[in-house]
């Protein structure tokens, strides 16, 4: 049987967005994965507290994920208490499938502050994607000589940046601005059923 491959993006997710679901399924496709799991944080260290709790942020993340079938939602991050670390999270994950982290240059940039950021790279393979105002894609030199040690490489998606952000969208809902092109119709109506982000009643698609 072969190995599987899978995805793993994580995020706050607050509010789960169209730049969310086009940056899986690049990686899906790109990459030739099995699946990619979004992983919401529960509680995580170098972000503000989130807007939206754990509940709403996972039913929001199964609506958008809805209409993919190899776009899964994994709530581990969510079943454990205190800060979130990508290297717990990766170190519970079952053994026996290839996994690639995806993440954008942003994150790259700042990746050696992670806790355990050497670990990590023993425990996956990173796939980067270009963000806005982040177009350089090389790794920090401490990353490089760590995967030469290790003999993994970095992974490049072709992913066109995406201007799309959760703050901004959380402003147009409290506004009564439109959302469109930037979050999906479900997920619209779940927020506003749910009176999410102080959604204002002119919110509109």
């Amino acid at each position: 049987m072969a190995q599987p491959h899978i995805g793993l993006l994580g995020g706050s997710f607050d509010p789960v967005h169209l730049a969310h679901t086009a940056l899986a399924n690049c990686a899906l496709e790109q990459l030739h994965l099995d699946q990619v799991q979004l992983i919401p944080a529960g509680d995580p260290w170098q972000r503000a507290p989130l807007k939206a709790d754990a509940s709403h942020r996972l039913a929001m993340l199964k609506v958008a994920c809805a209409p993919y079938p190899s776009l899964m939602v994994n709530p581990i991050e969510l079943e454990r208490s205190g800060p979130t670390y990508t290297l717990e999270t990766l170190l519970a994950l079952p053994t026996g499938p290839r996994y690639f982290w995806i993440l954008g240059a942003d994150q790259l940039h700042n990746f050696c502050s992670w806790r355990g950021w050497q670990q990590i790279l023993e425990q996956v393979e990173l796939a980067v994607a270009a963000r806005p105002g982040t177009p350089n894609l090389a790794p920090p030199e401490a990353m490089q000589r760590m995967l030469e040690t290790t003999h993994r490489r970095l992974h490049y998606l072709s992913f066109t940046p995406s201007t799309i952000s959760a703050t901004e969208i959380r402003q147009c809902l409290q506004q009564g601005r439109s959302t469109t092109g930037m979050l999906d119709p479900a997920v619209f109506q779940y927020i506003q059923a749910h009176e999410l982000y102080e959604v204002s009643r002119a919110s509109n698609f």
